[in-house]
């Protein structure tokens, strides 16, 4: 073996270390370069060293005639190594980025195959993060996307790593060659058509011959870039703790953040919370989109505010900030009789009830609020349903969601309020399972 190989394995296997008791190592197998060498170098490894079990997943789009020969490909590679492989075959949806939906149907496949705590290993190598960093540049990206490709990332229930992103091109392709790897070459990266095509084809051997060690201190800069996003990121979550950031409304999934201590804070400083606070929700807004947070901060104590963003809205109420994905907007009030009381009752859009205890007896039936509803409470008599809800703290924008309980002319309950119920000493509570608030982001 020769110094470089060994070389290459200690590295990726120092790369490695701390996921050395995983239950699996699955390699994501393309058939090309990066991948090829990445799974050839693991099983070198497993020949001396303990490690998880190695198995291999090729993902094929069918987006080409050539690629239909790569499974078997594959499959021949994995044979010769004793490595399992699993082949997936996705399909590809329409839509203005081809790329973009390709990769979103390849990881949707590593996600729904990735076991608990099993880490899926990708080849993407120094080359492809100079790639990304200067495509990501040209995009007027911040901090967080100037650092590149994480080396590591939660997946679905386990992990994404890329132990070779501080390999160089060059030494995967000498490994390669000098253990006679065969692998195939995708067609469509000859296409400059594509950005990051257009990127390692023209732009990048330019720079690379002015500046050699261009590709080094680039990947070097994203480095420090990741370790200033790392320091950002904790400053961030000291914020949304004094923010007092909250993922559940009375047992609603309705994040939210107090909107005066983020406002004691710097423009920038309120930035970056919320940039961290909105990763796991939606798509950042642009630098232009910003506005609208301040527009939602300074308005008048009484007004509703709105901030739009892409994947849903921001509304201001009781003090607070609070996210609504559009699936959540998107809920139609529809009234519906409860035939069967013993048993749940799906709500279209809007979760389930049940009843705990004997429910109450009569013909029933959900509603949903118009207005001028009244509840006679024992003890306090007829009550405005919007007083009532008023002193309960409960924000405009929810009130049409809540069902309410109605037996001919009589509002018997309301939904998440067990305290707002008709009947002296019910022997039943009204149950509500909301439904989620989710963006549906990775």
């Amino acid at each position: 073996m020769s110094l470089d190989s060994l070389s290459l394995e200690n590295r990726l296997l120092a790369a490695l270390a701390p996921w050395r008791c995983a239950p699996a190592w699955r390699v994501a197998l393309s058939g090309g370069l990066d991948s090829t060498v990445l799974l050839h170098l693991l099983v070198q490894l497993a020949r001396r060293e303990p490690l998880p079990p190695i198995s291999a997943i090729h993902v094929h789009h069918g987006l080409q005639a050539v690629a239909d020969a790569w499974p078997e490909h594959c499959q021949r590679f994995c044979d010769v190594l004793g490595v399992p492989l699993r082949v997936e075959y996705v399909r590809v949806d329409d839509g203005a980025s081809l790329e973009r939906a390709a990769r979103e149907a390849r990881y949707a496949a590593f996600t729904a195959m990735l076991g608990a705590g099993e880490c899926l290993l990708t080849g993407q190598h120094r080359d492809d993060q100079v790639e990304t960093v200067l495509f990501r540049l040209f995009r007027g990206s911040g901090v967080r996307g100037l650092a590149g490709m994480s080396a590591c990332r939660p997946l679905g229930a386990g992990l994404l790593l890329r132990p070779l992103l501080g390999v160089s091109r060059d030494e995967i392709e000498r490994y390669a060659r000098s253990h006679g790897l065969a692998w195939v070459e995708d067609p469509s990266n000859a296409c400059d058509d594509y950005d990051r095509n257009y990127l390692r084809n023209q732009v990048l051997p330019v720079i690379a011959r002015r500046w050699p060690a261009a590709s080094e201190t680039i990947a070097r800069s994203a480095e420090h870039l990741a370790e200033a996003d790392d320091l950002l990121a904790e400053l961030a979550q000291s914020d949304l703790i004094a923010a007092d950031q909250q993922r559940h409304y009375r047992g609603m999934p309705l994040p939210s953040l107090a909107i005066a201590p983020l406002s004691s804070l710097s423009e920038s400083r309120q930035r970056n919370a919320l940039r961290h606070w909105f990763a796991s929700l939606a798509r950042l807004p642009d630098s232009a989109h910003w506005a609208g947070w301040r527009d939602l901060r300074d308005a008048r104590a009484d007004a509703e505010p709105v901030w739009r963003l892409a994947d849903g809205e921001l509304r201001r109420a009781n003090g607070r900030l609070w996210w609504l994905s559009h699936a959540w907007l998107a809920f139609a009030p529809q009234a519906q009789p409860w035939v069967d009381a013993s048993q749940s009752l799906a709500l279209p859009g809007n979760g389930s009830l049940h009843f705990e205890g004997e429910p109450p007896l009569g013909l029933l039936e959900v509603r949903y609020r118009q207005g001028g509803e009244v509840l006679a409470l024992p003890s306090r008599g007829r009550r405005d349903l919007k007083r009532l809800l008023n002193e309960a703290g409960i924000p405009a924008f929810l009130r049409g969601r809540l069902p309410l309980l109605w037996r001919a002319d009589e509002l018997l309950g309301v939904a998440l309020l067990p305290e707002l119920r008709a009947e002296e000493c019910p022997s039943w509570t009204l149950c509500w399972v909301p439904p989620t608030n989710d963006s549906g982001l990775s």
